[in-house]
């Protein structure tokens, strides 16, 4: 069932009604630092105003190249108030990545780390940048904690050639405020494009209007959390990275949305987070399997107060069966689920008036609807089969960034409706629930990221000595699937091994997409027609675990 028309709401509506029912309500706590609805209101307009005056304009699309910090909720927010589209990606990506996608977005602005600033002064010559916004992680604090971090050399700097193409953050928030936005139509106008893995080797840009998202985000605010949430008065953590549509979700439907705090982890780093939840009483948290995993494994443990926890999400992979029984044992709290895609925005969740079933993934939201089918004819399967799954709402752009043959590939209509492929495999148990079955061999989950294999397969074949290559996840408790590479060579090639390989997939790509290991063959499994059978060698490595049990 969809739900009722939306108002026209913009991405930050809600947070601007918070700033003015609860101004001096700590919005969020970041390093120890409290930064209030209306301290942040003000600092975002200011943002905004500056961003105006360099001569961005409704429409732009701005890069933020930064981890988890107040800044990058300032830069957020403004963002979004003068009209412009937020371009979000990892820090941790590549001068090589990064060109790509500056050029693919079209981003003139980008906002960046000092420590990564190397890679933007590299791409500069090589894209349509015009300028750079740079910031340190401990931009924001009083002086005397930036004096202790550099003493103990706790905060990572990099070097900064400073010129008129180059910005400092902090000084833009001395600019005046924007005072008023531009006419901005939440249907048509772009939020935000974020970036997902390719089937052809290259990254999709995914563009997401602002009526998209408040969709989903008013669904978990209003629908999901409902009651439960107390406005103005909870406490969720932050720990996963807010360029992710799942953590950027999350910190708006249960922290900005509903005049409440949220603790922003800048690295997740289990330690800190258990101590942060003790402190400030935290009820919300959010992580993917791993961070469970880890905090239950931690030696520590015992030496933490964390009996305020009561709502834990889970998402980004399957949450173990064990870590599930486990973590209920510990706490004697469950963990929900959410799952969803950048495509589809948020998707399911588990429901907190009720126990949460393990095997399943939840209940559609009501703006979203789902179809289970045969992934060859696209008809539904009856109820308790394996299909793939189909999710559509009238409410999200439904093509990629520039990209007619990813979409025909990805987007397929039915019955009047268009909907977008998640290449998952799922069943619907009686109560509506979907149930995780398995995804396509062509996405790898590992450490909560989903990887495209046909991008590090892409890389690898650039390699002057490559001719084929074939990436695999290979499953592991810890952290989900390791990314393993199978690769043939030049009859000719000499002398060249795998940690070159690594070395050189390292130099291009994100670190949490290079392969762990790889593997030599003479050839690669492929179909009648040449198409790579990438299946084949996931199931053949399976086999091998479960020989090895």
């Amino acid at each position: 069932m969809i739900q009722d028309p939306l108002e026209n709401e913009l991405t930050i509506t809600r947070f601007r009604k918070m700033a003015e029912r609860y101004p001096d309500r700590t919005a969020v706590i970041y390093l120890g630092e409290r930064y209030s609805f209306a301290g942040l209101r003000d600092l975002s307009d200011r943002f905004a105003g500056a961003l105006t005056d360099m001569g961005v304009k409704k429409g732009d699309r701005v890069m933020i190249y930064i981890s988890n910090c107040v800044q990058w909720v300032i830069a957020f927010l403004g963002i979004q108030r003068m009209g412009a589209a937020i371009v979000p990606v990892s820090p941790i990506y590549t001068s090589f990545e990064i060109e790509y996608m500056v050029n693919d977005s079209g981003a003139e602005t980008i906002i960046c780390l000092d420590t990564n600033f190397c890679y933007v002064k590299e791409v500069f010559p090589r894209t349509g940048l015009k300028r750079a916004i740079v910031t340190n992680l401990a931009d924001m604090l009083p002086f005397w904690k930036r004096g202790l971090g550099v003493l103990f050399d706790k905060i990572p700097k990099g070097k900064v050639d400073r010129d008129d193409q180059v910005h400092a953050f902090k000084s833009l928030l001395a600019h005046a405020p924007l005072t008023e936005s531009p006419d901005m139509d939440p249907w048509k106008d772009l939020s935000y494009i974020l970036y997902t893995g390719g089937t052809t080797g290259f990254p999709k840009g995914v563009p997401g209007n602002h009526i998209g998202m408040t969709s989903y985000v008013n669904d978990v605010t209003d629908d999901v959390a409902g009651d439960f949430l107390k406005e103005g008065e909870d406490v969720y953590i932050a720990i996963n990275p807010l360029f992710h549509i799942m953590a950027l979700g999350l910190f708006m439907a249960l922290g900005l949305n509903k005049g409440n705090t949220t603790v922003l982890m800048p690295v997740p780093q289990v330690d800190a987070a258990l101590a942060v939840i003790q402190r400030y009483r935290v009820r919300w948290l959010l992580g993917v399997p791993a961070l469970y995993r880890m905090i239950l494994e931690n030696d520590r443990l015992d030496r933490y107060d964390l009996s305020t926890l009561t709502y834990c999400y889970c998402g980004g992979d399957v949450l173990p069966l064990e870590v599930f029984k486990r973590w209920k044992e510990m706490f004697d709290v469950p963990i929900y689920q959410v799952y969803g895609s950048t495509e589809a925005g948020h998707v399911t969740y588990s429901r907190i008036d009720r126990e949460p079933k393990p095997t399943t993934i939840g209940l559609p939201l009501k703006s979203r609807e789902c179809m289970v089918v045969n992934p060859e004819t696209l008809e539904p399967v009856p109820e308790g089969e394996i299909g793939e799954l189909l999710v559509t709402s009238p409410y999200t752009l439904k093509a990629y960034w520039n990209k007619p043959e990813e979409t025909a590939r990805s987007y397929v209509e039915r019955d009047g409706k268009v909907y977008y492929r998640m290449s998952d495999f799922v069943t619907m148990d009686p109560d509506g629930e979907l149930v995780y079955v398995e995804r396509s061999a062509d996405i790898i989950k590992h450490k909560g990221y989903r990887v495209s294999a046909s991008e590090v397969e892409a890389v690898l074949q650039d390699h002057p000595t490559v001719v084929g290559a074939c990436v695999v996840g290979v499953p592991d408790r810890k952290v989900g699937e390791r990314i393993k590479a199978i690769v043939v060579l030049k009859e000719d090639a000499r002398g060249v091994g795998g940690v070159e390989l690594m070395k050189w997939c390292r130099e291009r790509l994100a670190a949490y997409k290079v392969p762990g290991y790889v593997e030599f063959r003479d050839m690669l499994p492929k179909s009648k027609v040449g198409k790579l059978l990438r299946r084949e060698i996931r199931d053949e490595e399976r086999r091998r675990i479960d020989k090895g049990k």
